[in-house]
C-alpha cells in the first residue's frame, strides 16, 4: 500500500514524498482512513511506529479541506503529557503543512507565556497543548476552545496515569459536543479503555501490534545486582563497552540526579532530565544527547514517552518501574523504526515483584545474566522497596499535587486514577 491510496491530497503527498516516505506504517494504514471519514477512532500502537503521523496527516486534510475564516480561530486541540512530545508533535505537523495554508503552534509550561499568547491572538488552525499551560491561559482569558473541531488525546493513557484526569475534563467542558475525537497511545489497559470510552462516540478501534508487547527487534537482557553495586556496574558496562548513547532510566528525579553525578565522576558525559529541570537545561541535555556531545541521558519516565531519538542503541533501567507498562515505554526508545535495539535491566532483590509484573505483562520470561563481582546476596530480601517508590505505595493516597493546582477541583466522569509516580506533573 502506499500513501497514495489512503485518500490524502496532493499538497501532503508532496511533504511526505519530500521526506523520503513511500509506504505507510501500519498504524498509518489502519487510522487514517477513518479519520479522514470523521469517525472517532480509539488507536493503540507501539511507540517508533508512526503513530504522531497517523493523525496529524488527516487532520491536516480535513482542515484544509473545511471552512477558512479569516481570525482562524483553533480547530484542532492536540492535548500531550509532556512538554517533549508537544514539541515534537508540532514539528511533524510543521514538516507535513509545508503546502497547505494552515497556522499550528506549541503551549507549555516551564518557559514565559507571552510568546505563546501572542500567537494564539494572530490566529491559529493547530493548538498542541500540555493541558496545565493551556488551563493557565483559559483562565486569563487568553485562549478560546468554542470552535475545536477535532480534538486528540496523545498518549492518552499516559495523561490519565498522570493525574491529568480533571483537566481533560475541564476542557473537554470547552469543547463544541459536536466534535470528532481521536485518543493515541502505546498501550491501552482495559481500565484506560473503559475511561476513553467515555470520550469517545461509537470509535473505530484500531491497532498496529498487540497491546503491552514489546518490540520484536529489541534485544531485552536482565542483570540481576546487588542495589548498591547498580552504580559502579552501570558505568562498568558503558566505559568497557566503549558505549556512546545510552538512555537510562530511574524511578526518581533525585535518584536521577545522583546517577548522573556519578557518571561524570567517573569521565561518562551524562545529564539528567526529569520534570524539576527548567525547560531550557532539558532542551539542551536531549540537544546535546542526540548531537553525541553527551553519552548518557538519565531520565525518570517523563522521559519514555514522546522523545524521539533514532536508532537509539542502548537502554538502560537503572531501575526497574514500579508501573509495569512503563517497562514497554521505556523500552520502547530503542529498537525503532526497523534497527535493531538492546535494553538492559539491573535488577536488585528488592524489584522481584516489579519483574514478575512486568513478565506476566509482555508475556516473556526475560533472560537474566550473572556479572562476576556484582551479584546480589542470594539471601537479600524480596520486600518491595519503601519510600513512596514502590509496590506497597501503588494503592496509598496519592500524594498532594501541586499547590498551584490544589484548588482545582469537581468531580472525576473518567472514574478512579491511578496514584502518581513522581509529582513531575505541572513542571512538565
Amino acid at each position: 500500500m502506499s500513501f497514495n491510496s489512503l485518500g490524502l491530497s496532493d499538497a501532503l503527498l508532496k511533504a511526505i514524498s519530500k521526506k523520503g516516505y513511500t509506504t505507510p506504517s501500519p498504524i498509518q494504514q489502519k487510522a487514517i482512513p477513518p479519520i479522514l471519514e470523521g469517525k472517532d477512532v480509539l488507536a493503540s500502537a507501539q511507540t517508533g511506529t508512526g503513530k504522531t503521523a497517523g493523525f496529524t496527516l488527516p487532520i491536516l486534510q480535513l482542515l484544509s479541506q473545511g471552512k477558512h475564516l479569516s481570525h482562524r480561530p483553533i480547530r484542532a486541540l492536540i492535548l500531550t503529557p509532556t512538554r517533549e512530545l508537544a514539541a515534537q508533535i508540532l514539528a511533524n505537523i510543521k514538516e507535513y503543512s509545508e503546502f497547505v495554508d494552515l497556522r499550528s503552534a506549541v503551549i507549555f509550561g516551564g518557559v514565559n507565556q507571552n510568546p505563546q499568547a501572542a500567537q494564539i491572538r494572530q490566529g491559529l488552525d493547530i493548538l498542541v497543548a500540555t493541558p496545565g499551560r493551556l488551563i493557565d491561559l483559559q483562565n486569563q482569558g487568553l485562549v478560546s476552545l468554542s470552535k475545536v473541531e477535532i480534538l486528540v488525546l496523545d498518549e492518552a493513557d499516559r495523561m490519565l496515569d498522570m493525574g491529568f484526569l480533571r483537566d481533560i475534563e475541564r476542557l473537554i467542558k470547552l469543547l463544541p459536543s459536536k466534535r470528532q475525537n481521536l485518543l493515541f497511545s502505546a498501550t491501552f489497559s482495559k481500565d484506560i479503555k473503559k475511561l476513553a470510552m467515555g470520550i469517545l462516540h461509537h470509535p473505530v478501534q484500531v491497532e498496529a501490534t498487540p497491546e503491552n508487547t514489546t518490540v520484536d527487534a529489541i534485544i531485552q537482557k536482565v542483570y540481576p545486582c546487588a542495589k548498591e553495586k547498580k552504580t559502579a556496574l552501570i558505568i562498568k558496562l558503558i566505559t568497557e563497552g566503549n558505549w556512546k548513547q545510552i538512555l537510562v532510566f530511574t524511578r526518581t528525579k533525585q535518584g536521577a540526579n545522583k546517577l548522573t553525578e556519578s557518571m561524570i565522576g567517573a569521565g561518562i558525559r551524562a545529564a539528567a532530565i526529569h520534570g524539576n529541570k527548567g525547560q531550557g537545561a532539558r532542551t539542551k541535555a536531549l540537544a546535546g544527547f542526540k548531537d553525541g556531545s553527551l553519552t548518557a541521558l538519565v531520565a525518570t519516565d517523563i522521559a519514555a514517552r514522546g522523545l524521539d531519538i533514532p536508532l537509539l542503541p542502548h537502554v538502560i533501567n537503572f531501575e526497574l518501574p514500579n508501573i509495569p507498562e512503563d517497562y514497554v515505554h521505556r523500552i520502547g526508545r530503542t529498537g525503532r523504526a526497523g534497527a535493531s535495539g538492546e535494553a538492559i535491566s539491573l535488577f536488585s532483590p528488592d524489584e522481584t515483584v516489579f519483574l514478575r509484573d512486568i513478565e506476566k505483562l509482555v508475556g516473556l520470561k526475560l533472560p537474566k545474566e550473572n556479572i562476576k563481582g556484582f551479584e546480589p546476596d542470594p539471601n537479600a530480601s524480596t520486600e518491595p522497596i519503601k519510600q513512596g517508590q514502590g509496590r506497597q505505595q501503588r494503592n496509598s493516597t496519592p500524594r498532594k499535587p501541586n499547590t498551584d493546582n490544589s484548588n482545582r477541583s469537581g468531580n472525576n466522569s473518567f472514574g478512579p486514577r491511578r496514584p502518581q509516580q513522581n509529582n513531575d506533573r505541572r513542571s512538565r
